[in-house]
């Protein structure tokens, strides 16, 4: 079958047939005729249709009244801007149906340049909310801040000198600071070409560190409190060119609410022509945003170098230096189909760079006589001990359970017999975030044996319960956003392959034996989430997957009703998460495809 997928995979033309008639199939001929022509107008299409408002919605939130009188300043740099860009800017803030706003303009354009302080003259002579000011100084950091000296709002914004706000920007930040009580709110933004079409949506997830130390992906739009100023700062000159990373990272790190508005409230200019400044000077931002990130793990006690991703600028990868090197336990169940575990055990062995490891596997109940010939050759092996499960049937969770208690590390491994270990490294990059106190179970990067991914973290609600998003994806793929190549914070992952301590999984009550053969990582999980905890996946841990090949696929007919009464269960024990949605999976995102595709 995978020769026969290989094959589709690689000629687009017959891929592109396959995916039309599985799409008739599902939706009928009507809505895929719908979805292709939504496809080709999803290419391009204004940027006024996304800042569009009805007179309405216009109507109502102009006379919406808020419980809290607060003013919103938004801070804007200026050098040397395209007329165009500037009026557009300006405009784009005027246009806001929530009127307690001030715009504080700060100008350090060359000597030269008169423009910029006549098209603002004449909007400040139409508007007394319009601020500006000269303020001859190269450092940006600088300028901002003396535009916040400007200001007099409780809450502050920054809005970029090229950029644009939607209509309701304002109102909805406003909306966050009374309903949720937000002293931090950032929203989703898009990107849009000279010609005003947009080209690319950022839906973000919701606020994640560990991916926020990955890339800036908070950016813009963002307002803050105030008081965060005197608490922690403003924006800092030895960080210019990364001073927004720096600040997001240390006002989230204050703030008593952070709130994600998943909507595309901000519209970022992707200007390709020439901008003033050469390959050193982004080489040199690349390396102030890993100084960004390096202080701000250094002040919290964590030691780690941070690199700077080839070839996808923006993006950073933390390796967190081990505190110490603790036994590490890896569990494996394991039902006869020797050569499996053989390959298993034999890819652990000989990639392992990490030494302080022991082995359990949990026999449950095989039958075959090459079994337990090769359980005598792993007698040699000190560090690999066999316990026997002696109950009868399947039961994951109690297999899992049972290894456990033979457990002497701090760290655990859940292993699936159907793994083949490619990184050397596998346990040092997993264990860099288990050491964390504030991580709970992290995960791995998995393949099929054709290279297609199997793993890349799983989405709590993604067809119908939970899915692996990115599910058979190239193996070179970047995935949208690059979230491929990078650490982040997810909801759940796999224990196909998951480290975590020994003393969490012990307090979460560890596997639900009424899970016994679906959902039972996916609920551990949320027990971690529920406890406060984080999850981490990250690429730097890599295996090659057999999914299911010791037991058998779910949704084979005759195993379907043993995935209905685990369903059943799930979504009664959890079904106030599963309304609410995954944290880290934007709204706008489909729940049945499988690669960040819109609703």
């Amino acid at each position: 079958m995978w020769e026969i997928l290989n094959f589709i995979r690689r000629n687009k033309k017959i891929f592109i047939i396959v995916s039309l008639f599985r799409s008739i199939k599902k939706n009928g001929l009507k809505r895929t005729i719908n979805l292709i022509i939504g496809g080709l107008q999803q290419k391009k299409v204004h940027l006024q249709f996304y800042r569009g408002l009805l007179k309405n919605e216009r109507k109502g939130q102009s006379k919406m009244i808020f419980y809290k009188k607060i003013k919103i300043s938004i801070i804007t740099s200026l050098f040397n801007t395209p007329p165009q860009y500037l009026i557009d800017m300006i405009e784009s803030v005027m246009d806001q149906t929530y009127a307690d706003w001030e715009l504080c303009l700060i100008d350090g354009s060359n000597e030269d340049n008169t423009q910029t302080k006549n098209i603002c003259d004449s909007y400040i002579q139409r508007d007394n909310r319009i601020k500006y000011k000269e303020f001859k100084n190269e450092s940006v950091s600088e300028r901002l801040n003396e535009a916040i000296k400007m200001s007099s709002g409780n809450f502050i914004g920054h809005l970029h000198q090229s950029d644009v706000i939607h209509p309701s920007c304002l109102y909805e930040i406003m909306k966050a600071i009374c309903n949720e009580n937000a002293d931090f709110i950032y929203t989703d933004e898009a990107f849009f070409s000279e010609k005003y079409y947009v080209s690319l949506k950022h839906h973000k997830p919701n606020y994640a560190i560990d991916t926020l130390c990955s890339c800036n992906y908070i950016s813009h739009f963002t307002a803050f409190d105030r008081k965060f100023i005197d608490k922690a700062g403003a924006f800092r000159n030895k960080f210019d060119g990364s001073q927004d990373y720096d600040l997001i990272l240390r006002y989230t790190d204050i703030a008593s609410k952070i709130y994600h508005i998943p909507k595309l409230l901000y519209f970022h200019r992707n200007d390709k022509k020439p901008i003033p400044s050469d390959i050193k000077k982004k080489m040199d931002n690349i390396s102030t945003a890993e100084n960004v990130i390096c202080e701000y793990l250094k002040g919290h006690n964590k030691n780690a170098k941070v690199e700077g991703i080839i070839d996808l600028s923006g993006y950073y990868r933390v390796i967190y230096e081990l505190k110490e090197e603790p036994l590490v336990s890896i569990i494996i169940p394991n039902k006869d189909n020797s050569e499996m575990l053989r390959k298993c055990l034999s890819s652990v062995i000989q990639k392992s760079t990490y030494k302080n490891y022991e082995i359990i596997i949990v026999e449950n109940n095989s039958i075959e006589d090459a079994t337990f010939a090769f359980y005598e050759e792993l007698k040699k092996y000190k560090n690999i001990n066999i316990v026997y499960w002696k109950e009868q049937g399947f039961n994951f969770s109690e297999i899992c359970n049972f290894g456990v208690q033979y457990a002497a590390g701090q760290q655990i491994i859940f292993l699936n017999n159907d793994i083949l270990i490619i990184s050397h490294n596998w346990i040092e990059e997993m264990l860099m975030y288990s050491q964390r106190e504030d991580v709970g179970a992290v995960g791995a990067k998995l393949y099929y044996i054709n290279g297609s991914i199997q793993h890349a973290g799983i989405i709590l609600g993604l067809g119908d319960i939970a899915g692996h998003i990115f599910h058979g994806a190239p193996h070179d793929a970047v995935g949208y956003m690059s979230r491929l190549q990078i650490v982040q914070n997810m909801s759940i992952v796999t224990a196909a392959c998951m480290m975590i301590k020994k003393q969490v999984f012990d307090e979460m009550g560890k596997f639900e034996p009424e899970f016994p053969n679906s959902y039972n990582d996916v609920d551990l999980c949320l027990k971690i989430q529920k406890a406060g905890l984080l999850i981490v996946w990250t690429p730097y841990a890599e295996a090659y997957h057999f999914e299911s090949r010791s037991r058998g696929y779910d949704v084979y007919s005759k195993k379907k009703p043993r995935l209905a009464h685990d369903t059943v269960l799930f979504k009664r024990r959890w079904e106030k998460e599963l309304a609410a949605g995954d944290a880290y999976y934007n709204k706008y995102f489909s729940l049945e495809e499988y690669d960040y595709n819109y609703r």
